[in-house]
């Protein structure tokens, strides 16, 4: 096996690591880079590999710097099958229409200028159609269940609590002298979090391969973030301004709505104020993507389940208006009305945002807030690094707003969760590759795992590749074992006991085939099934309450 680190390892956008076993070679993630016009520039570079030459891709999830360059790797002849969960499959029907939208139009706008100063003209990096070419390709699978890469590898989704879909992968690469086990982080998502399950940790693993963005900061609670946006907004009110809040479409936008949704029907003390003040989602993306939050409640943690039963809606309140129109987006910045506006994107690189802060980043009975991270070359980092003049849409902007910052909002595990993960591994990896993380976030991270651990713990640092020498690898009994030991026979059980009322004939067959003796293959067969139906189960209590909504 050799590991070629081809993204995410100077910065934290670009993700895409290439693994290679005998003939067989696959990505992890194929994200675009962001931040800036440095990094953006290295999207159109030839990729570190031929793209003909990858027979399959598994995603992490679907935000834009792990999925972005999939329709350019399509564009440049990867014909192979995209692995990634169901629920990321359905965000990819948005985001990658999107973002092939936003390279067309970028396309056009430059060339416009190129045809002005007689430069030569640009292609888009990637058009629709090699989206649609490139969604052809997604292969939707479920949490738990184990999935065929080639007759050498094999993988797993567990929930890594970032994201609506996003995962940590397990691979195991037989090589004929035994397997390895190679574990993918992806992005990992903070514990107790409203609305996604907690991340999974993995209790063995070879090698792994984990992000690093917070490495070496704390977050905040996110009841103490709360409690201040709640602060912010009634200050803001009570001087006539807005509240200007750019979150990234996929999964901040939503965890916002969940929680002004617990404060709008609930009788805190703010409530009088709140009452007056209407929120808008202000990004056709975001739109969209609730619409498909609401359709995959299957993923969601026990709490947002509940309210589901009770007959609630946790995405949608009596003040929520969505603005799906450019019209619509326009006349929020000619009300005068202090109201709050979510808009994307988080970074304020792109999307409606840009005009949201045009028209209000100058007044000072305004307030921004930036809920999640900020990449270094970006108009958000611009604007938390304390910047006092900004160049929005070709206009020279004042900052005189408020500008507040809200880590405990954050997707992303902070320091100390990225820690808990790794001390949930049991048996000591035999490396642990940061990537996805600025240079000193990634060296203090390591300096910590193995300071506290004992663990080792490789920060990378540009293009680079590492394959591992003679080292043991797992029996065929011990492979069998971790892929479905006594651990996942457990999970199989408890799933089949919580509606075993609705598959009676099912749960007689899994407990024959517990105590049977079977392959491994088979008893995972009968997790899918599972999977599956808890899948639909929960579908059908979200759909219930789908037509409380009345501002959608």
């Amino acid at each position: 096996m050799k590991i070629k680190f081809c993204g995410a390892v100077e910065s934290v956008t670009g993700s895409c690591h290439l693994i290679s076993s005998g003939e067989h070679n696959i990505l992890l993630d194929c994200g675009m880079f962001q931040g800036g016009k440095t990094l953006e520039k290295i999207n159109r570079e030839q990729f570190p590999f031929d793209p003909k030459n990858i027979e399959s891709v598994i995603l992490s999830h679907a935000h834009i710097d792990h999925s972005g360059r999939l329709p350019l790797l399509v564009k440049h002849g990867f014909k192979g099958e995209i692995f990634c969960t169901d629920a990321t499959a359905d965000l990819l029907s948005i985001m990658l229409p999107d973002s092939a939208h936003i390279q067309e139009k970028e396309a056009e706008w430059e060339n416009r200028k190129a045809e002005r100063s007689g430069k030569p003209l640009i292609e888009p990096l990637y058009t629709m159609e090699d989206v649609t070419e490139t969604l052809k390709l997604v292969r939707p699978v479920l949490y738990d269940q184990l999935f065929v890469l080639n007759e050498n590898m094999r993988a797993v989704f567990n929930d890594a609590g970032h994201i609506l879909g996003s995962a940590i992968t397990e691979i195991w690469i037989d090589e004929g002298q035994g397997a390895l086990k190679l574990v993918y982080t992806g992005d990992i998502g903070m514990e107790n979090r409203p609305i996604l399950r907690n991340p999974v940790k993995i209790k063995k693993a070879d090698y792994v391969i984990m992000e690093s963005t917070y490495g070496n900061r704390l977050h905040e609670s996110n009841g103490d973030s709360l409690k201040k946006l709640v602060h912010i907004i009634t200050d803001t009110v009570k001087r006539g301004g807005n509240v200007i809040i750019p979150a990234f479409a996929v999964g901040r936008t939503q965890e916002l709505i969940y929680e002004l949704n617990r404060f709008y029907e609930s009788n805190e003390p703010y409530r009088d104020i709140l009452d007056r003040v209407d929120v808008y989602i202000d990004s056709p993306m975001a739109i969209s993507t609730t619409e498909i939050f609401r359709r995959n409640a299957q993923v969601f943690d026990e709490e947002t389940k509940q309210y589901i039963l009770r007959g609630d809606n946790p995405l949608d309140f009596k003040n929520l208006y969505f603005s799906r129109t450019s019209e619509e987006s326009k006349a929020l910045n000619f009300d005068k009305s202090p109201k709050i506006i979510i808009a994307a994107s988080g970074m304020c690189d792109a999307g409606r945002i840009r005009h949201h802060l045009k028209h209000n980043l100058w007044r000072a009975e305004n307030s921004i807030v930036f809920v999640g991270y900020q990449a270094a070359g970006t108009l958000g980092r611009s604007l938390t690094d304390g910047i006092k003049e900004v160049s929005i849409l070709g206009e020279k902007i004042a900052v005189n707003a408020k500008i507040h910052v809200l880590e405990g909002f954050s997707g992303h595990a902070d320091r100390d969760g990225l820690l808990d993960w790794v001390k949930g591994i049991i048996k000591e990896p035999k490396n642990i590759f940061l990537v996805h993380g600025e240079d000193d976030a990634k060296e203090e991270f390591a300096r910590l795992v193995k300071e506290k651990t004992g663990y080792n713990c490789t920060a990378v640092r540009g293009i680079t590749e590492f394959e591992p020498g003679n080292v043991p690898h797992m029996t065929k009994k011990e492979l069998a074992a971790d892929i479905a030991g006594d651990e996942q026979i457990r999970l199989v059980r408890d799933k089949l006991t919580e509606i075993h009322d609705s598959i009676e004939d099912i749960l007689y067959n899994a407990k024959m085939a517990v105590g049977g003796g079977l392959e491994p293959e088979q008893i995972m067969r009968i997790s899918n099934i599972v999977v599956q139906l808890e899948k639909d189960a929960v579908k059908l209590g979200m759909a219930v309450t789908k037509g409380t909504s009345n501002n959608g």
